[in-house]
């Protein structure tokens, strides 16, 4: 398994999972706890999503604050476009997004750390979307950022994607109240 950081936001990991590939069609180790700790994601994984989702489907920004969530993104059918956003109040990365392509055929994963806002837009026909999560989903605790924030200048490969009623109506990160974000503890040591 390749492992990668990209600069912008040396938190987050692109796992380039090995797919084993023969006549039958292909086999993949979705997760293994020692490999992802071993890269710098030492996890517990308490509560697994799956999305389906037609082409141009557009779900977030999200996060939650308090009990943020660390999430560990795969696509298993399809294609997306997925997006991670620091939202850490004083973090040097603040407001700053990575995106990268992740699909059933290229096996990539993203791992998302807490304090983090996450979104994707299906690039194909349908996607198969699923994904870990470090902490269970609290509604009252989840925030929305919204998609086309200005500010933040995600540069989306859809323009008018298909939106929740939540997600259009989401305000931008500069609208949030401050306690709604969460706040950056710099490393120890």
């Amino acid at each position: 398994m390749k492992v990668t950081a990209p600069p912008e936001l040396p938190e987050l990991r692109v796992f380039h999972v090995q797919v084993f590939h023969d006549s039958r069609g292909r086999f993949l180790e979705l997760h293994h706890e020692e490999r992802y700790a071993g890269a710098g994601v030492d996890a517990r994984f308490v509560q697994d999503n799956v999305s389906v989702s037609k082409r141009h489907v557009l779900r977030g920004l999200h996060f939650q604050h308090p009990r943020a969530q660390g999430k560990l993104i795969s696509v298993l059918e399809g294609e997306v476009f997925d997006v991670a956003v620091d939202v850490r109040r004083g973090s040097p990365t603040f407001a700053r997004w990575v995106g990268f392509t992740l699909s059933g055929e290229n096996a990539a994963q993203l791992w998302i750390p807490p304090g983090f806002a996450h979104g994707f837009v299906v690039t194909s026909e349908r996607a198969l979307v699923a994904y870990k999560c470090t902490e269970p989903y609290v509604p009252a605790a989840e925030h929305t950022v919204r998609w086309d924030d200005p500010e933040i200048g995600i540069e989306w490969p859809v323009t008018e994607p298909e939106l929740s009623l939540r997600d259009a109506t989401a305000p931008t990160l500069a609208a949030l109240p401050e306690d709604a974000l969460p706040r950056w503890q710099p490393a120890r040591g």
